[in-house]
């Protein structure tokens, strides 16, 4: 009889044992999280780094953190670098920043710091599918039981487009994890774990329970801005009755002082940014963290394991898995005559699709911030539901001292058609913060058909319109 050699055998053997090996049947459970914080830029988390304290030290929470972009595109008060090589020093610096919190969990996705207001701007410049199908694979990767990011609704204060940016993707990701059709490939097992030319990603749908929001609105008050006359006088604070509230000036059992001192030595390593940083190394060493005894106020988005909206963030949250929750999603449904355009038309149209229309009603009149002779652009829609062509006349009725740019010109809409529009006004001249409405008004043969109101604080610089 033919004897093969026994050794060639045995190594056949053993690589197709290393080979055949089967997959481990669990998820790594080094990067299993119970908070998922979604934000824009490396610093935004210093809104509410207090909160982050109580969670991380004194209730037991991991906690990991999806940057969005770098921050390249702000200033530097530490130094000359900027563009691409500040956004480097700004990665150092969060990592520094979240690490004082016991937080290393961090990933930074590929969006690109883009300064201004408009949310749509932000998604442009950042490949909105890109990053979405990042932050899916990292909510796969953490399988957080809580999602928190930034309030994707226009406000008056910073009113950062990647902010509410930040809140888009985050809110759609929260939808989209678990379900195995949406980025499929990071569903798909790996062809050969053990050796090369794994294309797909042995991920698994993942449903967190709850979302939550925070905002740079003045609204907020905070270590940032803290006039009470920044917040509008038409309406109470959104913040107030619409999510949990925690508590600054509170002592943790864990760490022996306040979460206010916890919050200023998280910012402290910023040093990059004088506002954030430099006031916060100020802070403590003066001693006087009266800037960042403020209550952190968070936002109530939705929870697929009840609970109220201004319960603790954790309640009715469990170790069981959730089923996947499918939401409403786009559908059709009368428009107004004559509404706001671009990302506030857009925003109208998501909140419903998303199941957060709770959102859209925490403003149900738009607010913005300008500053002295600041030009203002209003993108606006004007559909005609008619079966004929019509003439439209669009009128201002602005405060006194406010000018509009645009003549009263009528412009024409065919039938069952709708015309994009812009107002553009400028702000008046004085530096006095004043809260006020704009109103614009749609005119067929000397007839309103529609009207549009803005509020707006006066005196007020902000980012680009």
């Amino acid at each position: 009889m033919l004897k093969l050699p026994r050794y060639p055998i045995l190594l056949v053997l053993t690589l197709c044992f290393f080979f055949l090996k089967p997959t481990k049947a669990e998820p790594d459970p080094r990067y299993k999280t119970d908070l998922l914080l979604i934000i824009g830029h490396p610093d935004d988390e210093t809104f509410i780094n207090g909160y982050l304290a109580r969670v991380a030290f004194d209730q037991h929470k991991r906690i990991s953190v999806i940057v969005c972009n770098t921050g390249e595109a702000g200033g530097n008060v530490n130094g000359p670098e900027s563009g691409a090589s500040l956004g480097y020093l700004q990665i150092v610096e969060n990592r520094k920043a979240l690490a004082s919190l016991g937080i290393d969990n961090v990933w930074f996705v590929s969006g690109k710091d883009t300064p201004g207001q408009n949310v749509l701007w932000s998604l442009e410049n950042w490949n909105h599918g890109r990053v979405l199908g990042e932050v899916v694979r990292l909510v796969r990767l953490t399988r957080p039981e809580v999602v928190l990011s930034m309030l994707p609704l226009p406000v008056a204060g910073e009113n950062h487009g990647d902010h509410q940016a930040a809140g888009v993707i985050a809110t759609e990701a929260f939808d989209l994890a678990g379900d195995p059709t949406a980025f499929p490939e990071q569903i798909a097992a790996a062809r050969a774990l053990h050796g090369v030319g794994n294309l797909t990603e042995g991920l698994r749908p993942w449903q967190a329970k709850k979302l939550y929001y925070l905002s740079d609105a003045f609204d907020f008050i905070s270590q940032y801005w803290s006039d009470q006359k920044d917040v509008s006088p038409f309406r109470t604070n959104f913040l107030k009755g619409n999510g949990p509230e925690y508590s600054n000036t509170e002592i943790s059992p864990a760490k022996k002082v306040s979460y206010a001192q916890l919050a200023a030595i998280e910012s402290s390593a910023y040093l990059s940014q004088d506002g954030i940083g430099g006031t916060s190394k100020t802070a403590l060493e003066k001693g006087n963290l009266d800037a960042f005894r403020n209550p952190v106020r968070l936002i109530f988005g939705k929870s697929l394991v009840g609970g109220t909206i201004t319960g603790d963030v954790f309640a009715g949250v469990t170790g069981d898995e959730a089923a996947f929750s499918a939401v409403s999603g786009y559908r059709p449904n009368s428009l107004p005559t004559l509404r706001f355009g671009s990302a506030l038309n857009f925003y109208a149209q998501f909140w419903r699709a998303h199941d957060i229309e709770r959102i859209g009603k925490l403003l149900p009149v738009p607010e913005l911030a300008v500053g002295a002779n600041e030009t203002l652009v209003l993108p606006l829609i004007f559909l005609n539901q008619g079966s004929s062509a019509v003439e439209v006349t669009l009128k201002p009725d602005l405060p006194a001292g406010w000018v509009s740019k645009e003549p009263a010109v009528p412009f024409r809409v065919e039938a069952h058609a709708s015309a994009d529009v812009q107002a553009v006004v400028v702000a008046p001249p004085s530096d006095n913060e004043i809260w006020q409405e704009l109103h614009w008004s749609a005119y067929i043969n000397g007839s309103q058909v529609g009207t549009v109101t803005m509020r707006a604080l006066t005196g007020k610089h902000g980012l680009p319109q």
